[in-house]
Order: C-alpha cells, then sequence, then structure tokens
C-alpha cells in the first residue's frame, strides 16, 4: 500500500512535457443572399384552402430560418393560418355555464365528429367534480348524472363522412339510463 502511495507521488512530481492544445476560431459569416428580386412567398387564406395538398407549407427561401409558417402541414397550418386570419379553428372556448341545461334548452356542444365529450362542473359553475358526458351523432343529447344539466351535440362536419356505413359492424351501443326515459317526459 505504502508502495503504491509512493509511485503515484513520484510519478506527479516527475517533470513530463505536457502537450498543451491551443485554442483555435474560424470565422465564417453567413449573409443572406444578395438577389433582392427573390419573391415572398404567398400563403392560402381559409377560404382558399379546398383539399389536404393545400395544407402544404412552401418552405424556407435558402439561407434563412424557417418559421412554423412556412413549414407547418396538415391540421396544424390550419390552426396557424386560422390564428393570423382571426379564427379559432378548435373552438376552445368554455361552454356556457351561466344558465343550466335542460330538455328543452340544452347546452350546445359544437363537435365536427362522430362523438364529443364534455366535461360538466355543475351548476353553478364547479359545484361538483368534472364529469365527462359523451355524445355521438347517433345519440346527440346526454345528460349529467351529477347535476342533470342536458347537453347536446351540435354537428358541424361533413355530412358524408366517408365511411359509407354507420353500422359500426355490427357493434351495439350499450344502452344508459337515458333508453329508458318514458317518451312523454321528453
Amino acid at each position: 500500500m505504502f508502495m503504491q502511495r509512493a509511485a503515484l507521488t513520484a510519478a506527479r512530481r516527475a517533470a513530463v512535457p505536457v502537450a498543451r492544445r491551443t485554442f483555435a476560431t474560424s470565422l465564417v459569416r453567413c449573409e443572406a443572399p444578395k438577389d433582392k428580386d427573390v419573391p415572398a412567398p404567398q400563403y392560402k387564406t381559409l377560404s382558399e384552402i379546398r383539399s389536404r395538398d393545400d395544407l402544404f407549407g412552401p418552405g424556407a427561401p435558402v439561407g434563412t430560418v424557417p418559421t412554423d409558417l412556412n413549414q407547418s402541414t396538415g391540421i396544424e397550418r390550419l390552426e396557424i393560418l386560422g390564428k393570423v386570419e382571426g379564427v379559432d379553428i378548435f373552438d376552445m372556448r368554455p361552454l356556457d355555464a351561466s344558465r343550466k341545461g335542460t330538455v328543452a334548452e340544452p347546452i350546445l356542444v359544437r363537435s365536427a365528429g362522430e362523438e364529443q365529450f364534455a366535461g360538466c362542473t355543475g351548476f353553478p359553475a364547479d359545484s361538483h367534480n368534472v364529469i365527462w358526458v359523451g355524445m355521438t351523432r347517433d345519440r346527440p343529447v346526454d345528460r349529467c348524472s351529477e347535476c342533470g344539466n342536458v347537453y347536446k351535440m351540435d354537428y358541424v362536419g361533413p355530412e358524408d363522412d366517408g365511411h359509407g356505413h354507420h353500422d359500426h359492424h355490427g357493434y351495439e351501443e350499450p344502452k344508459t339510463f337515458a333508453d329508458y326515459v318514458k317518451p312523454e317526459y321528453h
């Protein structure tokens, strides 16, 4: 043990030439192209979008860093173009909580899909924990099991969804208490 320590100490004290590494830098300057005749990319507005092919960005000009507007595609591009024009594509506003939804006047929930879920916190707002209420195109009205708020899905999507059928391959949707309510109570 003593010999190992002595050997380490002697090795540290020995005059070993140390190769020093120099610090070198290179200066590279990148400038934008000198062509002033490069036209700015043209963006389609929401009214000009007709198909999925219209939702591809033009990309960034050579020598520049692309922005989200340059490189976004698909539904993200649709959202960004909507924000540029001041349109909230996904309608992220909270639902109307100023009143209680009834069968005669339900709280409307917009949907572009086959089904939509709404989180009910009761009336007045935040009177119970969030209970998720599910609505479909086949059954657009549903009621919160805690407070009785009635929600109705307002379908705003395309009439023909491209599937050609709604039977879901023989799958029967499960029954709920709403299926057993007498028609005269509606």
